[in-house]
C-alpha cells in the first residue's frame, strides 16, 4: 500500500511513499495544468469539487498499457490512472466505501473512455499516523 510522504516547509513527515506532495493542502498532477487532456481534467475538478482534499496527485499511466490488447484501436491517451488523493471526506469511511465513492464520481469519465484507476485513499490523520511510526 502506498503511503504518502507530506511536507511543510518548515519539516518533513516522512512515511513509506511511492509519491510525496510538496506540501499540504496541494493538489498537483505530474504534468502542469495547462498540458493535461480532458481526462485528467475531469478527473481534477470531479475530485476537488466532490472530496476538497487536501491534496490530490493525477498520474497518467496511459502509455505504461497501450499495448495491451483492449487497447488496441483506443484513439485516447487518457486510459490508466494512479490517484493519489488525503481528504477529511474519507473519515468513517472504508476502502472499498471510498473507492465506490470516487468510482461513482467519475462514472461519465468511464463511460467516456476512462479504462482504469489505480486509487490511494487516505484521510489526514491516517497520514499523520502512518508519519509516526
Amino acid at each position: 500500500m502506498i503511503l504518502a510522504a507530506i511536507a511543510s516547509p518548515s519539516k518533513r513527515l516522512l512515511s513509506s511513499s511511492a509519491f510525496s506532495l510538496a506540501r499540504p493542502f496541494h493538489i498537483s498532477a505530474m504534468s502542469s495544468q495547462e498540458q493535461d487532456g480532458p481526462v485528467t481534467s475531469s478527473i481534477r475538478n470531479t475530485l476537488t469539487e466532490l472530496l476538497q482534499p487536501q491534496s490530490l496527485e493525477i498520474i497518467n499511466d496511459s502509455s505504461k498499457h497501450a499495448h495491451h490488447s483492449a487497447m488496441r484501436g483506443v484513439s485516447s491517451k487518457e486510459t490508466h490512472f494512479r490517484v493519489n488523493v488525503v481528504s477529511e471526506a474519507f473519515a468513517g469511511k472504508s476502502t472499498m466505501q471510498r473507492h465506490r465513492l470516487i468510482y461513482g464520481a467519475l462514472s461519465k469519465d468511464f463511460e467516456a473512455g476512462l479504462h482504469a484507476l489505480s486509487l490511494n485513499t487516505k484521510t489526514p490523520a491516517e497520514i499523520a499516523k502512518a508519519s509516526e511510526a
